[in-house]
C-alpha cells in the first residue's frame, strides 16, 4: 500500500480503507508501519497497533521511536490508562528532545514528536488531577503543525472543563473543529466535534445542549461510517447523556462497541480498561 493512501486513512478523508490493504502495509517502511498503527488504533484494534508500535519504539532513529511511544500512550489513554500513558509519553519526550530531520506535513517529524509528547503528558496529568501541570505542559508544546494545533485545542478544552469553566472550553474546541475540518481530517474532525459537544453540554443552556446534540449525532454517524471504533463508544455515551429518551439504547450500543474494542486489545490494554473508573467495562 502506498504511503499517500495511508496518510489519507490516518489523517485525511478516507479512514475506512480495506483491512487487507492495511495488513500489507504492516511490513513496509517505518513511516508506513507507524501510519498503519495509527489507523489500527483509530479502529480500536489496539493489540495489532501495539505490536507495530512496540517494534517502532526500538528504532534507532528517535523520530519514529518517539512518535510510536506517543501513539501507544494515546491508545493506553483511550482505555483509561493515564498513569501508564505518562511513562510512555515521558520516554517519547526524552527521544523527541534530541531528534532532528526534515519537516513533515502531518507532523511525523521531530517537532511533531515533541508536540505529541508534551500534549500527551498534559492529558495524562489532567486525568490524574494535576490541572496546573497540564496547563504548563500544553503551553510548552510546539504548535507549528496542524495536527499539534488540533490536539492542543482538545487538551485546552479538557483543561477548562476540568477546571469547571465550560464556557472557556468552547473556544479551543471550536478552533480544533475548524482546523481539522479545514485539513479534511475526518477522524480529527469527529474527535473535535465530540470535545466541542462536551463543552457545550456542560454549559447546560437549551441552545448549547441542542447544538451539542446535533454535533454528537453527526459525529456518531461519521465514526460508524469510517470504522472509528475508538470514537464510536465515547460518542455513544455522550449521546446517552444528551438524548435521555433513548439513553439505554445508546448505552447498550456503546457497550457493544467497547466490548469489540476490548476483544481487539492486548492484555495490558484490557487490564487498564478494567482498572479505569472512566471506562464502563
Amino acid at each position: 500500500m502506498h504511503e499517500p493512501d495511508l496518510r489519507r486513512a490516518a489523517f485525511g478523508d478516507r479512514p475506512a480503507i480495506p483491512a487487507r490493504r492495511l495488513a500489507a502495509a504492516a511490513t513496509g517502511s517505518a513511516r508506513e508501519r507507524l501510519l498503519t498503527a495509527i489507523v489500527l488504533g483509530a479502529r480500536g484494534s489496539y493489540a495489532a497497533a501495539a505490536t507495530l508500535l512496540g517494534e517502532l519504539a526500538a528504532e534507532a532513529d528517535p523520530v519514529p521511536a518517539a512518535l510510536a511511544l506517543a501513539a501507544l500512550a494515546s491508545h493506553r489513554r483511550q482505555l483509561g490508562g493515564h498513569a501508564a500513558a505518562r511513562g510512555l509519553d515521558g520516554a517519547a519526550l526524552a527521544l523527541a528532545s534530541r531528534a532532528g530531520g526534515p519537516a513533515d506535513p502531518d507532523g511525523l517529524d521531530a517537532e511533531g514528536a515533541l508536540a505529541d509528547a508534551f500534549l500527551g503528558l498534559a492529558a495524562d496529568n489532567l486525568a490524574l488531577g494535576r490541572i496546573a501541570a497540564a496547563r504548563r505542559l500544553r503551553a510548552r508544546a510546539p504548535a507549528g503543525g496542524w495536527r499539534a494545533r488540533v490536539r492542543a485545542g482538545w487538551v485546552g478544552a479538557e483543561i477548562e472543563l476540568a477546571a469547571g469553566d465550560p464556557a472557556a472550553a468552547v473556544a479551543p474546541a471550536e478552533g480544533a473543529v475548524a482546523e481539522a475540518a479545514g485539513r479534511g481530517a475526518r477522524r480529527h474532525t469527529v474527535k473535535s466535534e465530540l470535545v466541542l459537544a462536551a463543552a457545550l453540554a456542560a454549559i447546560g443552556s437549551s441552545a448549547e445542549r441542542k447544538r451539542a446534540a446535533e454535533l454528537v449525532a453527526g459525529a456518531l454517524a461519521a465514526a460508524d461510517d469510517n470504522q472509528l471504533r475508538s470514537l464510536s463508544w465515547p460518542a455513544g455515551l455522550l449521546a446517552a447523556d444528551l438524548f435521555s429518551r433513548h439513553a439505554e439504547r445508546y448505552r447498550f450500543r456503546a457497550s457493544r462497541v467497547l466490548h469489540g474494542v476490548l476483544l481487539r486489545s492486548d492484555p495490558v490494554g484490557r487490564r487498564l480498561a478494567d482498572d479505569s473508573p472512566w471506562v464502563p467495562t
